[in-house]
């Protein structure tokens, strides 16, 4: 009996294949320090044969994704100047052969499997962390909260933060009706009771962001794109002046407040200050991916120590660029940022030119998501996570070529075409 390749590896004929493939991928990134390399196996065993089954659209054309590899390009080269040339070496075929995966689903699946895929996977991880986490004690800030079956609260809450914003989606840009509609609720009120118990002031300020952005989004779908435009100039300038007022009105002062916090971040600003001073030192090239946080040298066991991380394991500068500039230095900082950004802009662009764009629509939010979290964590900068994951998947729908957008029938409301507007991969390289 012969096999549709199509079951594997063609947008919108490999919902079930892709969905479950996302889950299990999400689980992975969640656990993979629980269950080891059998799990890592695992999530290279989803994606890496689709190349065997149809290797001239899952691979596509690397003149239009060279880019995407810029920084990962980088890391491996830092072997041959990191202070400790092994553990760069392993970490950066790692995060390259991630990208690897990331951009092979990027290409195989569509904006709507993977809105299904990331319900059911977060789903599942909350689920996990719900039956099997416990509470820890955090000696900054002398508070107890949830953190799963992780180790950190803020990674329950990022996950939480990314069930929330597929689950509103899902329903209300996708239009998911049945047994997916009835998923996204059960995993939205997941999500909402793990961002509650998880105390998390970043994921549940960024979660909150989010959302209101698509919201507003979905409003100004019934204008024309130079109308968007207009109204997007207009509101972004005003955001940007609202946000200057409010630093020096001392409204950060008093939201942060409400979380508990005070003005240093539960000794964020601390820790910037050292990552600052210890980039420095290698100002262009830094020490080498990942090669800062190794057990006995000086600097990190010193800040082991202040941060009562007995474990010395897991840490970093709770901020995605000064992290970069610690380890690939200003150089690596501007490949990084610079893929950021342009994720960020492009969508910004495609879903104020096009007509409907369900695609950019939701990626749109998955990068401002990811953008605001940079300053205050590293979820794009390390391999097998999550965040790293959606980051590429993001950035890559923009190397496919666009579909010319038809005229949509008329309507009172624009929102109820559930079909998106997807991209079409390239036949050959």
């Amino acid at each position: 009996m012969r096999i549709a390749k199509s079951i594997f590896v063609r947008p919108g004929s490999n919902v079930t294949y892709g969905t479950v493939a996302i889950a299990l991928s999400f689980f992975v990134f969640a656990y993979s320090s629980r269950f080891g390399q059998p799990s890592i196996l695992l999530y290279y065993l989803l994606w890496f044969p689709l190349v065997m089954i149809d290797y001239r659209n899952v691979l596509g054309s690397y003149q239009r994704q060279l880019w995407l590899f810029a920084f990962g390009i980088f890391t491996c080269l830092s072997i041959f100047w990191s202070v400790v040339p092994s553990v760069t070496a392993r970490a950066a075929i790692q995060y390259m052969t991630h990208i690897f995966c990331a951009l092979v689903a990027m290409r195989t699946l569509d904006i709507r499997t993977l809105a299904r895929g990331a319900i059911a996977g977060t789903g599942i991880v909350l689920i996990y962390s719900i039956l099997f986490g416990y509470y820890a004690y955090d000696p900054i800030d002398g508070t107890y909260s949830f953190v799963g079956a992780f180790d950190s609260k803020n990674q329950l809450g990022f996950y939480a933060s990314i069930g929330i914003y597929f689950a509103f989606t899902a329903v209300f840009v996708l239009g998911e009706r049945r047994i997916w509609l009835l998923g996204a609720g059960i995993a939205g009120l997941l999500s909402a009771y793990c961002l509650l118990a998880s105390q998390s002031a970043t994921s549940v300020l960024t979660t909150g962001l989010v959302v209101a952005l698509c919201m507003s989004l979905r409003a100004i779908l019934f204008l024309s794109p130079k109308q968007r435009k207009r109204l997007f100039v207009t509101v972004a300038i005003s955001g940007v002046v609202l946000a200057v007022a409010g630093v020096y009105l001392g409204a950060v002062d008093l939201v942060l407040g409400a979380f508990g916090k005070d003005s240093t971040l539960t000794g964020r600003t601390y820790l910037w200050q050292q990552g600052i001073a210890a980039a420095q030192q290698n100002l262009f090239f830094g020490v080498g991916y990942q090669a800062y946080w190794v057990q006995g040298f000086s600097e990190p066991e010193r800040l082991w120590d202040e941060f009562f991380i007995a474990s010395r394991a897991g840490f970093h500068f709770h901020n995605t660029y000064i992290e970069t500039a610690v380890e690939t230095g200003l150089i690596g900082v501007f490949l990084l940022a610079s893929i950021l950004l342009t994720a960020f802009i492009g969508h910004i662009s495609r879903f104020l030119s096009d007509i409907r764009n369900d695609e950019s629509y939701i990626l749109l939010g998955v990068a401002t998501l990811l953008l605001i979290r940079s300053f205050v964590e590293i979820d794009i900068l390390n391999p097998y996570h999550v965040g790293s994951f959606l980051f590429y998947f993001t950035a890559g729908k923009l190397s496919m070529r666009a579909r010319v957008n038809a005229p949509l029938p008329a309507s009172d409301d624009p929102m109820q075409f559930a079909t998106p507007v997807n991209w079409e991969p390239r036949t050959g390289p």
